[in-house]
């Protein structure tokens, strides 16, 4: 018959007071509830994610491409070509006394910019299933880095305007300095749009198919093709926060010095931006705990 002997509790002392080891501090993520607050600290912590998501869109827009960047200079220089023709000289158009190719061109640049920001941001969300189902991080990356890789096409795009201003000889004045803050109108019109269609993409599978139309229909919307002085007085306040109007217009004032200065229609397109933004981060802060269950 074996014996036992007693539990020599002089031998192994800590285990004789501490039954269980305490667990490792660690880091609970749990889902939100209702309206929460955006957290930009928290965005700022992955800043080197949101550069490698950038990188990363950029690259995989041009990979196995054969004319690589060059498609950021063709689609508004064809495009440009196209509105020439048909909208500026078998229409007659008018074009605030410059050339139409330029002021086609002023306008086309921040507005394809748009296009397809809106475009990528909308499906972001979608396309990076397979990220936000494993690891955790602030889902608004996303979105933004979508937005955030298009600005690279937009400084290739707007190379085009240097060869165009001395064939048309045509100088920019002070207005030039006034360019950044145009772009980042439109940077905050497209990230707040995408932010909407992002979150509602996740929901609704639908989306992807509204938004290529509701694009078309908001560029004609937008005095891309026609100038803003055709706008009816009547619909003046309507025309003014469409955010894209503010943007366009002050392209083509910045770059040709046609249209008015900056004033109060800009302001109400930069209000207009600036809450589409707000609402649209709001919500998809609302959404974002339900992201890795439908993706």
């Amino acid at each position: 018959m074996e014996s036992t002997a007693p539990l020599d509790k002089t031998a192994s002392p800590d285990l004789a007071a501490t039954p269980h080891a305490p667990a490792s501090p660690g880091i609970r993520i749990e889902p939100t509830r209702g309206w929460v607050a955006v957290r930009l600290k928290e965005l700022w912590a992955y800043r080197e994610l949101l550069y490698f998501l950038v990188w990363r869109d950029v690259k995989v827009r041009y990979k196995q491409t054969v004319l690589g960047a060059a498609w950021a200079l063709l689609q508004p220089l064809f495009t440009m070509l196209v509105f020439s023709v048909f909208f500026g000289r078998l229409a007659g158009i008018p074009s605030d006394g410059v050339p139409y190719p330029l002021f086609a061109l002023a306008a086309l640049i921040p507005w394809t910019f748009f296009a397809n920001a809106l475009g990528q941001s909308s499906n972001s969300l979608v396309n990076s299933a397979h990220l936000i189902a494993k690891v955790y991080f602030p889902r608004l990356v996303i979105p933004l880095a979508s937005v955030l890789g298009g600005l690279v096409d937009l400084a290739v795009a707007c190379s085009l305007f240097v060869p165009m201003l001395l064939y048309y000889g045509i100088t920019p004045g002070w207005g030039l300095l006034w360019l950044p803050g145009f772009v980042l109108l439109a940077i905050v019109t497209a990230l707040g749009v995408g932010l909407w269609a992002s979150a509602l993409n996740v929901e609704y599978r639908d989306v992807r198919h509204v938004i290529p139309f509701a694009t078309q229909l908001w560029m004609f919307l937008t005095p891309v093709v026609y100038p803003g002085s055709l706008v009816p007085e009547r619909w003046r306040l309507l025309y003014n926060l469409n955010p894209m109007s503010g943007v366009v217009d002050g392209f083509r004032w910045a770059l040709l010095g046609a249209g008015a200065p900056p004033g109060l229609p800009l302001l109400a397109s930069a209000l207009a931006s600036l809450t589409l933004l707000v609402t649209g981060a709001f919500y998809f802060r609302r959404m974002e705990k339900t992201f890795a269950d439908r993706v």
